[in-house]
């Protein structure tokens, strides 16, 4: 399969210590992706669907008790506890090695031991990176397939270089008490024990491309952020390309594969990633943005042809759930969906009926889609120099607080809006729901190093060049007295971004507010929407008494980091308090 000595060695090395009955190099071809899937379905890993229904695709039931991100048990193992930071589980390095080799010992035993060549991004991108993960988990396997460029091709981009990121992973026994996810950003390395979950387990995605891509992209001048790449094309056929970072489960999915609403007639919207972009500066000044993921492994509840019709039809053939029920004719089927089925089998293996207590499908059960499947997505996905970016956007769950959209005064002051982001706990992490916390860039489970170097990188990057994106905020959440969502959202959330790309090209006007510009009124066109100019006074309104309240929990954030929070984010918090307290005064 391969030259490489280097990664030759390190296979050697591994089978040494876990013991496998046989080792499988991955080629990443059709034929190979079938025969582990026969295997599964034998053994009753995998379940077949309805392949007249759902061509090609396939369910798995995960553990009850490993069903989501372990945020608590996932660690930064810095050389340095203050490189990784409050924002992370700090691990000494020398000794979680000296743990995990332990439980890795004979751990495959009578089990294969998968060697996964993968690279994230196109494999024509000198912007890509490769990465190999060994697993003794074929349902990782396949899954790594859908969701990198897997194989052989991966190989032949590695050749006989040592750049590359080393993945250990084994499900071992399952056992909460066993399970950590440890990354080890000097040397990029990962080490993933006990789990067999998406978030835990397919290491090229959360762990490689956000948590060891962001310290190597401080390393080496680029950035590696959690943010969905969405094309707006006009009906001139002029496309302008934007950047998103919302929390899990925050409409994220929605908005990259948005569908603009019937009275945007010749308006395209496309999809270039909806969860993670590389992005580096090129030769023209500006940012150019690559998704390093080839599929989408996106939540299930709420997915519908109401909320993500693009992704519905993303996930028709060739895709494999995870956690969602399974009706008596053999159809996945999750909250959202549709009609309840009058029976069915929910995610742990009980039978559901609507009467049922508990919910059919877990909230946080999954699909594994082919990007290519998808009916928007971008003629620009496998671009080897990606795709420029016009604007940056954050964005939350809120009920209150952040109005719909509002546009940061310059790049610093950009970076403290999305510093300062806040949102919902969801279901994609274990722990309450509910619970607001404040989730920078949607980093905060994902950042591979102390939040004050990683907002100190943010500053270095605008800095780089006059043409780096303009920033704004959004707030499709924002509720009423009642509770009721006021801005209807999905396909309605085009009308937003009409207004933020006319800021950019500089066609549009905008109220200064202490907290950034928001829409002039009549600037965001309402035509069709449902929605009112005095409803959107609403969505709009800045209340200077929340944001005081708001001020706390923002200085509250910035002392955890103490002489690593950069002068110029206290700079901005400064400059905040000192504009509310002016609207106050009035």
């Amino acid at each position: 399969m391969t030259t490489n000595q280097t990664l030759k060695s390190w296979v050697d090395e591994v089978a040494t210590l876990t013991k496998p009955e046989k080792i499988h190099w991955c080629d990443g071809s059709q034929a190979e992706y079938d025969k582990l899937i026969s295997e599964m379905v034998a053994d009753g890993t995998m379940q077949e669907l309805d392949q007249q229904k759902w061509p090609g695709c396939y369910y798995h039931r995960s553990a009850s008790n490993d069903v989501a991100r372990v945020e608590h048990l996932t660690f930064i193992c810095s050389e340095k506890e203050e490189d990784a930071g409050p924002n992370n589980n700090w691990g000494n390095p020398s000794e979680w090695k000296q743990k995990l080799t332990g439980l890795f010992d004979g751990c495959m035993a009578g089990r294969t031991m998968y060697v996964v060549p993968y690279c994230m991004g196109p494999l024509s991108s000198p912007y890509s990176k490769v990465g190999i993960e060994i697993t003794d988990s074929p349902y990782v396997t396949v899954n790594m397939r859908v969701m990198t460029r897997m194989g052989e091709g991966a190989l032949n981009k590695l050749g006989d270089s040592t750049d590359f990121v080393r993945g250990l992973h084994s499900i071992g026994q399952l056992d909460p008490d066993n399970r950590y996810i440890c990354h080890f950003p000097e040397t990029r390395e990962i080490m993933s024990f006990g789990s067999g979950y998406g978030g835990n387990a397919l290491l090229g995605k959360k762990c490689h491309a956000l948590r060891i891509a962001s310290a190597q992209a401080r390393d080496e001048g680029w950035m590696a952020e959690h943010m969905l790449i969405l094309g707006l094309e006009s009906p001139q056929g002029e496309t302008k390309y934007v950047c998103a970072a919302f929390p899990s489960a925050c409409g994220k999915t929605n908005l990259a594969m948005l569908e603009p609403p019937a009275e945007y007639k010749g308006w395209k919207a496309w999809c270039v990633g909806d969860d993670i972009a590389w992005l580096r500066y090129a030769d023209d000044g500006r940012l150019w943005a690559i998704n390093p993921e080839s599929g989408f492994f996106g939540v299930a509840p709420g997915t519908s042809e109401k909320s993500n019709p693009s992704a519905l039809a993303s996930l028709r053939k060739n895709s494999i759930f995870t956690n969602t029920a399974i009706t008596d004719d053999g159809q996945p089927w999750w909250e959202g969906l549709g009609e309840p089925p009058a029976k069915a089998t929910d995610w742990k293996g009980n039978p559901w009926t609507p009467a049922s207590e508990g919910k059919a499908a877990h909230p946080n059960s999954r699909f594994t889609a082919p990007a290519e499947q998808c009916p928007v997505i971008s003629p620009e996905f496998d671009a080897a120099d990606g795709v420029p970016i016009d604007a940056f956007i954050f964005g939350g769950r809120r009920a209150r607080v952040a109005p719909l959209v509002f546009q940061a005064f310059d790049w610093n002051h950009g970076v403290y809006v999305g510093a300062m982001a806040a949102s919902e706990t969801t279901a994609a992490a274990t722990g309450a729901v509910g619970v607001v916390r404040r989730d920078p860039m949607a980093m905060k489970p994902f950042c591979g190093y102390n939040y004050g170097d990683y907002f100190a990188h943010w500053l270095k990057m605008g800095a780089k060049s006059e043409k780096a994106p303009k920033i704004f905020h959004v707030n499709w959440f924002r509720q009423d007295d009642n509770g009721d969502f006021v801005w209807p959202g999905f396909g309605q959330n085009m009308r937003v971004l009409e207004w933020v790309l006319k800021r950019c090209a500089g066609d549009a006007e905008a109220v200064q507010t202490p907290i950034g510009f928001v829409p002039a009124e009549g600037d965001v066109n309402l035509d069709g929407s449902g929605v009112d100019e005095g409803t959107m006074k609403d969505l709009l309104d800045v209340d200077p008494e929340e944001w005081q309240s708001e001020l706390a929990g923002q200085k509250e954030f910035l002392e955890q980091f103490g002489d690593k929070m950069p002068k110029e984010m206290w700079d901005q918090y400064h400059a905040l308090a000192e504009r509310l307290s002016a609207v106050g005064a009035r």
